[in-house]
């Protein structure tokens, strides 16, 4: 933490939003006492330490969320849970792609959905690096499902990898099947843009509790259906489905996905395991490289998704 920036920004937030400003300000102070809990519990397990073949991420999903929505999707036999090695998905890559493991991710094929891999994935360590939100970021403001099951089915078919790790953004927000509850702007009013994500709201009391489930089951759900399309259109002896963090609604004052913490909720994540068969019911479809072009920075990306 930059002190002298932190002062700047806390004197200015307490002038215009008064006792509203002291808790913004104090709350990173809160998230970084919190940390120290990590010194005192599991730091969790790196993927890279299970037998997989296919490596399905559903970005910040909670283990409760899945476990509610299971039971619509036949290929879930049991919700399992591993503990994440961090509570974001930066720190979760940095951390999860680490020299110890180089051997296995120099044969991995990696298609990735976070805008995160910019600066924390050094693409000449894997076996294939594809960044699919710089072409198919879309609106309200996330990579849709599709465009990650089409790309993974092209690699696995045309390509020979020891293991391929597929990341959907979703159920991260915003929610694709509730676009309301986080709206993205057009790109020349992003100086004017409400960055608080939709956990932000709920604990400022701009949206219920019911709300906010509601359209976080609903993300799940949307690339749930994807995932089933992509085990019927690739041969995988043994996927793992996971996630790299969860959301915090609350828990110890927390919400969203504070990096480093050590809460349960956004480190218990779940742990499935399904297989794959390609019965080649499916042909990926591509856009033409004009088709792709996306005029928007990386930053703004990530502020869509509510991290700037």
């Amino acid at each position: 933490m930059d002190i002298q920036k932190w002062i700047l920004k806390s004197s200015k937030r307490v002038q215009e939003d008064g006792i509203d400003g002291v808790r913004s300000s104090l709350r990173p102070i809160y998230h970084k006492l919190l940390t120290l809990g990590n010194l005192a519990l599991d730091p969790g397990k790196n993927i890279y330490e299970e037998e997989w073949d296919l490596l399905i991420i559903v970005d910040a999903c909670r283990l409760d969320l899945m476990q509610q929505i299971s039971i619509n999707f036949d290929y879930i036999n049991t919700v399992d849970s591993i503990r994440s090695v961090d509570s974001t998905t930066a720190f979760w890559m940095k951390k999860t792609f680490n020299s110890k493991y180089c051997s296995k991710i120099s044969k991995t094929a990696y298609v990735c959905g976070n805008p995160f891999s910019a600066e924390q994935l050094d693409a000449n360590s894997f076996g294939k690096l594809i960044e699919v939100w710089k072409s198919e970021w879309q609106t309200p403001g996330t990579v849709p499902p599709r465009a990650i099951t089409d790309q993974t089915i092209k690699i696995a078919r045309e390509e020979n990898h020891d293991k391929i790790i597929t990341h959907y953004m979703q159920p991260h927000c915003p929610f694709i099947p509730a676009p309301e509850l986080m709206m993205q702007k057009e790109v020349d009013k992003w100086g004017e843009q409400d960055n608080r994500d939709v956990w932000e709201k709920f604990r400022d009391g701009d949206i219920d509790e019911e709300t906010l489930w509601d359209g976080y089951q609903k993300n799940l759900k949307h690339v749930l259906k994807d995932v089933k399309i992509l085990l019927d259109n690739i041969d995988a002896q043994k996927v793992i489905i996971t996630s790299d963090h969860g959301n915090a609604v609350g828990e110890w004052g927390i919400y969203g996905h504070p990096p480093n913490s050590p809460l349960s909720c956004l480190r218990q994540v779940p742990f499935i395991e399904t297989e794959a068969i390609d019965n080649k019911n499916y042909e990926p479809e591509f856009k033409s490289e004009t088709d792709g072009e996306d005029k928007l920075s990386r930053d703004e990306r990530l502020r869509a998704l509510g991290y700037v």
